[in-house]
């Protein structure tokens, strides 16, 4: 049922009290683009209720901005709703006065950064007090990114890049797959035009192609599962969002035809037996591609994901990846720990707030505490702020101990900082590592899925070179502390270079990125970082390109090999 409907239904429950109460208010206001101001609240509020929000967290989306927007106070709405809608009002409020600014538009005094660190431990406390606060802050952002073409160029890319690095990224830890896919793709748009539409023109046939086929094969799938008296409840198709097909292109040459999961067949069955079944099937039928079978079910994903995944040569020769899992993995795939709290919430007759889920959440917990001893001890806002960014709004990967345990980390992290995350003896006392049962060096970058092992050495200490390679704040914080017992002093990572900043000097054309990026991956380098400023005129552009090492030979090396890349004018750099 609608939400129009439900409040039609009964005009005199809290839901149709609250759209009453916010249209009064912001009668008289209109948006950038000229429509009522209530179309967004009440658009917030529709969000809210196709992810199966209760009343409360519905109703608290219709109230959002009164109390920001309006003559209405706080105490008005707990006046005429109650503590609880007043509290998550409330919450919204405060996280509504994030004015946050990221590396590309970053202000340049002390005092900017404070505000962004102090907006971002407002999400934080948000997070673990009650996660319904976050929810309806998601819906808030998802219908501002809808309707972002109404605002002014560099707002665009202020809110699109706080998307891009905050909000979808926080979405997706909460497992809202849907949301912070449309979030990135919307941000994507925006912070990248040329390369979001590059994307959209190159994906546009292939993936007619390839829904095509699938099409096609559909039959045959019912076909053989009916056969083995499985009755799947939906079979349909998942693309892949713009956004990550540009990401998974950037490490494949931008090849297309490379990525094989560009459209999944998702296969929506009754019970888990049932989905280990049609594996088999599958697997019966056409011959899975090695390496790419990935059981969620049995070992899910630190957010909670569940499905299988199998990549198979299907008929025709033709590789296809199969998505499988049940109604309720399918719910929580498409709105993450929303639906989990839902059903939590009916399974103990409302005996579950949103503060008990949070408590329930490891990295909630874990992003709370980390908070506090980062925050509060170093009294540094912009090492806060990029801590953040890179322990907990990064893209993750997760990784398992030999026992089954799953760290989940950012993507990059190495040995050292898995073994951190176990303890910090553990790490502090890594000699060496053992990655899917093969030695590796500690510095090896961790892949999501890979069963990690590491070596100790009894009453070892942490190198000092360690600094130069670790991901998180975690592992750079206990060997600096390490260090400092032995040495008597902090090494501060600023006098020990980690990684090489590239300063080159282009004329714009199309492809140029992509040859810049093949160029340093085929030299077996990761790029942790790439910025752009176009010059006066837009003739010229300035590119800053980090790569993590401080090899000058093989520094030298790339830029003679950029220098001969057709439109480059000038190479420089710096260890930094």
């Amino acid at each position: 049922m609608s939400l129009q409907a439900m409040i039609r239904q009964n005009p005199t429950g809290v839901l149709a009290r609250a759209y009453a109460f916010a249209e009064k208010a912001h009668r008289q206001q209109k948006r950038k683009s000229g429509e009522p101001y209530f179309n967004h609240p009440l658009a917030t509020a529709e969000i809210l209720h196709e992810w199966h929000m209760d009343d409360a967290t519905v109703a608290a989306g219709l109230l959002h901005d009164t109390v920001e927007d309006t003559g209405i106070t706080l105490d008005d709405v707990r006046h005429e709703f109650g503590d609880e809608i007043a509290f998550l009002v409330d919450g919204v409020t405060k996280l509504g006065r994030m004015k946050y600014r990221g590396d590309g538009v970053r202000g340049k005094t002390q005092n900017a950064a404070e505000g962004r660190a102090e907006s971002m431990r407002k999400m934080v406390l948000a997070l673990s007090q009650d996660l319904r606060v976050v929810f309806i802050k998601l819906a808030d952002r998802m219908h501002n990114m809808r309707t972002l073409g109404a605002l002014p160029p560099a707002k665009q890319k202020r809110i699109a890049l706080e998307t891009s690095e905050i909000y979808a990224p926080l979405a997706y830890r909460l497992g809202m797959y849907n949301v912070s896919g449309e979030l990135e793709d919307i941000a994507f748009s925006y912070l990248s035009p040329k390369e979001y539409e590059w994307v959209r023109k190159t994906a546009e046939e292939e993936y007619a192609a390839r829904l095509a086929y699938l099409e096609s094969i559909k039959p045959e799938v019912e076909a053989l599962l009916h056969k083995h008296n499985i009755n799947p409840t939906t079979i349909d198709f998942r693309a892949k969002r713009y956004a990550s097909l540009y990401r998974k292109l950037l490490r494949h040459a931008m090849d297309i035809t490379k990525i094989h999961d560009l459209i999944a067949m998702r296969i929506i069955v009754t019970t888990v037996p049932e989905c280990y079944a049609t594996l088999g099937v599958i697997h019966e039928a056409w011959p899975p591609v090695p390496g790419r079978i990935k059981d969620y079910i049995a070992l899910p994903k630190p957010n909670s994901y569940r499905s299988l995944h199998t990549t198979v040569i299907g008929p025709a020769e033709k590789i296809v990846e199969f998505q499988i899992r049940t109604k309720a993995m399918h719910d929580e795939s498409e709105y993450g720990v929303a639906a989990h709290w839902l059903y939590k919430v009916h399974k103990q007759a409302g005996n579950l707030t949103g503060e008990k889920l949070a408590g329930e959440l490891s990295w909630v917990r874990q992003l709370r505490d980390w908070q506090d001893r980062i925050f509060e001890k170093e009294k540094d806002p912009e090492k806060f702020l990029e801590a953040m960014k890179i322990d907990f709004f990064r893209h993750r990967i997760f990784a398992i101990t030999p026992r089954g345990e799953v760290f989940d980390l950012p993507t990059g992290a190495t040995p050292i900082d898995f073994a951190y995350h176990i303890h910090s003896d553990v790490g502090n006392e890594a000699t060496g590592a053992r990655v899917n049962g093969t030695l590796v060096p500690l510095d090896h970058e961790l892949a999501s899925g890979d069963m990690v092992e590491i070596i100790r050495q009894k009453g070892k200490r942490p190198s000092e070179d360690w600094l130069k390679f670790v991901k998180t704040a975690v592992a750079r914080d206990h060997i600096r502390a390490m260090l400092r017992a032995k040495d008597g002093a902090l090494l501060g990572a600023s006098r020990h270079p980690s990684r090489c900043a590239f300063k080159i000097v282009v004329e714009n054309r199309i492809g140029l990125i992509k040859e810049i990026s093949s160029l340093i991956a085929r030299n077996h380098m990761n790029i942790m970082s790439y910025h752009a400023e176009l010059t006066q005129g837009g003739k010229h552009s300035f590119e800053r390109v980090d790569i993590p090492t401080t090899d000058i030979a093989k520094i030298q090396k790339i830029i003679m090999k950029l220098k001969h890349i057709k439109g480059v004018k000038e190479v420089s750099y710096k260890l930094v």
